[in-house]
């Protein structure tokens, strides 16, 4: 199905609005890309990334000169991250692609539901 680019920009900016907040619009955009433009899993995940990453470094450099960023206590997650997103995409090249849209949707769903039930702690 053909998106058209109108269409398509009103969209990335919706979801760049949202990964500026820290809602995950990554996981939204591979949900519109598989749902809407019609496109594979593996092609909508790659997009993903791509999308991802500056807007990732954006909202960092902006969280970090705010002052809400330590990068000594961030830096562990991102090296175990960055090392078991790299395992994990290794493992998976030869998965079905069914699978991983289930194993996706779970994800998702356990998302979902935590927010949902989401309480701030009390300082």
């Amino acid at each position: 199905m053909a998106v058209i680019f109108p269409v398509a920009v009103a969209v990335g900016t919706l979801l760049g609005i949202l990964s500026g907040l820290g809602t995950g619009g990554g996981s939204l955009l591979i949900i519109w890309l598989g749902l809407v433009a019609g496109m594979e899993q593996s092609a909508a995940r790659a997009i993903n990334l791509l999308f991802f990453l500056p807007s990732a470094a954006i909202a960092c450099l902006f969280r970090w000169k705010q002052g809400r960023l330590d990068i000594k206590k961030v830096l562990p997650a991102i090296i175990a991250g960055s090392t078991v997103s790299g395992i994990v995409t290794f493992l998976s090249q030869g998965m079905d692609t069914g699978t991983l849209q289930k194993l996706f949707g779970i994800l998702l769903l356990f998302t979902g539901i935590k927010e949902l039930l989401y309480k701030p702690r009390k300082q």
